[in-house]
């Protein structure tokens, strides 16, 4: 049986997609599972947001018009049942497919050298916006039909409690001073008459729902409060080789330098996996490697800000990225004391 689905849990424009592709060149070990959760938030019958709840046509435009919650869900017990083999002599590495295995399955003294064979399913990975899991802003946390229906007493989620037990849980975030504007890029022409997103929602930055998820996670005992997983996406830009490492060891997955580097077949996989939001990811798509900065990034005032946003998307827009910006300061400040130190 694979370990646990390791299930990053974050919100937009966080450098998320640049993060999920050092994982996608495991694919050896790993299913990647991009923004699954988001195929039912917004396109299937349970629909939580309200954005393209009353454009069917572009709903079954997605593909994934059918998608449910529960289906969602169904979808990684499937992908783990994907066999991968794994074999090595005496201590050494497990063979080409690198698996943190602990229960042999075939093992044989070959020629004084101890062979051991191991099969197992392929390890989860997720990664997530924070809010598909949230009821709409201001509705009231029920459990998605597809699982059941009703209220779950202290849970804020539409997921059972018990099916969320199964995850190993991750945070990823970034200041909003950079998130904001970058998502109102992706509302906008040119971008929007491919992503299909033709307007801007503050409430999606997701801040709010990640905090909540987190708290509660820690409350529940989902997760650790004295060993959390939180990334930020500055220290990960910064040092990506000693923040992957660090991840890797916090999730039982063996790092290998060669993950920051994504040679075709990589980019293929990624071009696929990630055609399900057109414009979102040309940035990540366009790079082959996760590299360092060469240079520290340059924090402008905020005078200097709202003027960089106001030249790039006029007075009116400049009013609306601030007010978001300032409102998610606090809550990215809360999250930013968890993230993990090298």
């Amino acid at each position: 049986m694979a370990p646990r689905p390791i299930f990053t849990i974050t919100h937009p424009r966080a450098c998320s997609t640049a993060f999920e592709r050092v994982f996608m060149t495991r694919r050896d070990e790993l299913a990647s599972q991009h923004e699954p959760f988001g195929d039912a938030y917004y396109f299937g019958p349970e629909c939580v947001s309200g954005r393209f709840k009353d454009d069917p046509a572009r709903r079954e435009e997605s593909g994934v018009s059918d998608a449910t919650f529960k289906s969602v869900l169904e979808g990684f017990d499937e992908v783990a049942r994907q066999i991968v083999v794994g074999w090595a002599f005496d201590d050494s590495k497990m063979g080409e497919f690198r698996l943190a295995v602990t229960q042999p399955i075939f093992e044989h003294n070959f020629l004084g050298l101890m062979l051991t064979i191991v099969i197992q399913g392929k390890r989860v990975f997720i990664k997530d916006m924070a809010y598909y899991l949230f009821p709409a802003p201001g509705e009231k946390a029920q459990i998605a039909a597809s699982l059941g229906g009703g209220e779950e007493p202290n849970n804020p989620t539409v997921i059972p409690f018990d099916m969320l037990k199964q995850f190993h849980f991750t945070f990823l975030i970034r200041h909003p001073r950079r998130s904001v504007p970058s998502y109102w890029r992706c509302c906008i022409p040119p971008l929007r008459e491919v992503s299909g997103f033709d307007y801007f929602l503050p409430s999606e930055m997701g801040y709010e729902e990640l905090v909540k998820f987190l708290d509660w996670a820690i409350e529940r005992g989902l997760v650790d409060k004295d060993r959390l997983t939180v990334v930020d996406a500055d220290d990960l830009l910064d040092n990506p080789e000693a923040i992957i490492r660090k991840y890797c060891e916090r999730t039982g997955l063996v790092f290998d330098p060669s993950m920051l580097k994504w040679n075709d077949a990589d980019q293929e996989h990624a071009e696929k996996l990630f055609a399900k939001w057109n414009g979102f990811h040309d940035d990540a798509l366009s790079n082959r490697e996760l590299k360092g900065r060469t240079h520290a990034q340059k924090t402008l005032t905020v005078e200097a800000e709202n003027q960089d946003w106001e030249a790039k998307y006029g007075k009116e827009a400049q009013k609306i990225i601030r007010e978001t910006v300032d409102a998610n300061i606090p809550l990215y400040e809360y999250l930013k004391q968890y993230c993990i130190k090298v």
